[in-house]
């Protein structure tokens, strides 16, 4: 009888921990982000989601090309580095059933330079710099004329084509988003999202010639498959992203480099 009694906990031990490393495996959620501001931002919000059971875990890309794949594909549960043109572009344009359920932050895209203290004394034909996607693209260009440097014949999603005023004459360069960092040293200015900035250790309110001010609508999201928008671990996720703890967060680490959106 002993040694029966003892097979049967045995086996109720087995059977409960297999259970339990279950149960724990579904409250796991993976989610991909680009490493500075988005995965410092998730790393601060870590024990509050362990307060309500849940375990987060991070899968860091440095593009802009693969979390959203990833995504569409499952093999992450959400992700946070993107803006919501440039999510609803890069679903359209890649057949992915994709939303978001939180804003977060707006990251003001600037225009930087290791070659010139202002725009006024940039030179005639020189090389500017911008993201090679098309929203970031866009953005950029409107930027660039918003400064006084060109004029658009297009306000919405302009391409270079779309330049219809160059007095000085300056090259447009399309280039990998975050490529453009390294790429100061060899053009006369570059239109950089706040992100990779940061992670140059450039300080867009002190570096940056010139910079979007908080009215800009490219607001950082968490985004989802649109089938998951009931998911109950996702969506705690996103209540918790809009937790003073993040606005505190975010304020006293990048002062006002990044601008809460909630």
């Amino acid at each position: 009888m002993k040694r029966i009694s003892i097979l049967l906990l045995v086996l109720f031990l087995l059977v409960g921990g297999g259970c339990t490393l279950k149960k724990s495996d579904e409250q796991i959620i993976r989610v991909g982000a680009t490493p500075v501001p988005h995965a410092e931002i998730l790393e601060e919000i870590k024990p509050l989601l362990e307060e309500k059971g849940i375990e987060l875990e991070i899968v860091e890309f440095t593009d802009y090309v693969q979390p959203n794949l990833q995504l569409g594909d499952g093999e992450i549960d959400a992700n946070f580095f993107q803006h919501i043109p440039y999510l609803e572009a890069f679903s359209s344009d890649h057949n992915l059933d994709l939303t978001y359920l939180a804003k977060v932050h707006i990251e003001p895209m600037g225009i930087y330079s290791h070659h010139i203290n202002d725009l006024a004394e940039i030179p005639i034909g020189a090389r500017v710099a911008i993201p090679n996607d098309a929203t970031n693209g866009g953005r950029a260009l409107l930027l660039l004329e918003k400064s006084g440097l060109i004029g658009l014949g297009k306000k919405t999603l302009p391409s270079p084509g779309d330049i219809s005023d160059n007095p000085k004459n300056l090259e447009i360069i399309e280039l990998e988003a975050a490529a453009l960092p390294r790429t100061l040293v060899d053009v006369g200015i570059g239109v950089i999202n706040t992100n990779y900035a940061l992670e140059a250790g450039l300080d867009p309110l002190n570096d940056s010639l010139f910079i979007e001010d908080s009215s800009s609508p490219y607001v950082n999201v968490l985004a989802i498959r649109k089938e998951d928008q009931n998911n109950e671990k996702l969506i705690q996720l996103a209540e918790v992203l809009n937790h003073d703890r993040v606005r505190n967060f975010i304020e006293e680490k990048y002062g006002q480099s990044i601008v809460p959106a909630f």
